[in-house]
């Protein structure tokens, strides 16, 4: 889907390319394929590392081209992971600036209706990638925030009852974070390459590049917590099933001692040889008793030293 969008007090789409306007072209058909290339003249190579979705957030040039590309999270439809992240690339020229994301992403509308409800000036290209490079890290948080309450919920659970669908559950979450993790630190990096090259030019607006630090920094630290959280919590339920399993295997040795003293009993009594007990009246009567005592005194020992 391709949209002319220029910015006057925030961004408006146009229904046609005007000059400064800047083109966003999302799940990109042929036909957006084929205006890219073959009129406006965009290198071919740079799309198919935009569609790479294991692409890494880098900056690369060709011709008078330049491709920056960084990753914006969105939520996963496969069973893996509940959320993932995926390549954004932003492709600038002396006159044209062009975004191309292969995946369908919440961000960038959001950017959009943001952009006019703050009546926001985009001054230049490269204003644009630094606001669109903070608005990415604004949903890092978001996507954070929704993860930290999954955490939670499964928490509450586990301490009802360990499953391991609840298990699984967390496992996903913390490959999440690694991928959050490894996308915003290579954000970080794009940042401080565009600062690096555009730091002596008019182009450079340095109150925005350090918001777009202190918020890349601030989703960086969160994913960092979290991520440490959810490991002590992975690490204190597999003691707890640890320790679970261990009780339920002291149960089961006590009961299987408790009913080893009839057995034994019963099987003494059971061979083929004088017993000297036959002759006694209700032989059998005592013999049930002597075994039922015996098992209870094992039984109240067990309770004793806590094995039960």
């Amino acid at each position: 889907m391709r949209t002319f969008l220029y910015c006057n007090t925030g961004f408006e789409q146009k229904p046609e390319w005007i000059p400064n306007c800047w083109i966003n072209i999302e799940c990109p058909d042929a036909g957006d394929l084929n205006y890219l290339i073959n009129e406006l003249k965009v290198p071919e190579s740079f799309l198919k590392d935009i569609s790479d979705i294991d692409e890494r957030p880098r900056l690369e040039t060709e011709g008078n081209w330049l491709l920056t590309i960084f990753r914006v999270p969105i939520p996963n439809q496969k069973e893996d992971t509940p959320f993932t992240t995926v390549p954004i690339g932003v492709l600038t020229n002396d006159d044209l600036i062009i975004s191309v994301c292969y995946h369908q992403t919440e961000m960038i509308p959001d950017f959009i209706r943001y952009s006019l409800r703050k009546e926001i000036q985009v001054r230049n290209k490269l204003d644009l990638i630094l606001r669109l490079l903070h608005s990415s890290s604004v949903w890092f948080l978001k996507y954070l925030k929704q993860i930290q309450i999954d955490v939670k919920r499964a928490e509450r659970e586990l301490e009802k009852s360990i499953r391991n669908e609840d298990l699984t559950r967390l496992m996903k979450l913390q490959s999440t974070m690694v991928y959050f993790n490894t996308s915003i630190r290579g954000n970080q990096v794009v940042t401080n390459r565009l600062h690096n090259i555009f730091s002596d030019t008019d182009f450079l607006d340095k109150d925005l590049y350090e918001d777009v630090l202190i918020e890349q920094e601030q989703a960086y630290s969160t994913v960092k917590i979290y991520s440490d959280i959810l490991t002590g919590t992975m690490d204190a339920f597999a003691s707890i099933i640890s320790n679970n399993v261990g009780t339920i295997m002291k149960r089961m040795t006590s009961i299987s001692i408790i009913l080893m003293v009839p057995t034994l009993i019963a099987s003494f009594y059971g061979m083929n040889v004088d017993v000297y007990v036959d002759h006694i009246p209700h032989a059998f009567a005592l013999i049930v008793v002597a075994s039922i005592v015996l098992s209870a005194s094992a039984f109240f020992v067990f309770k004793k030293i806590k094995w039960f």
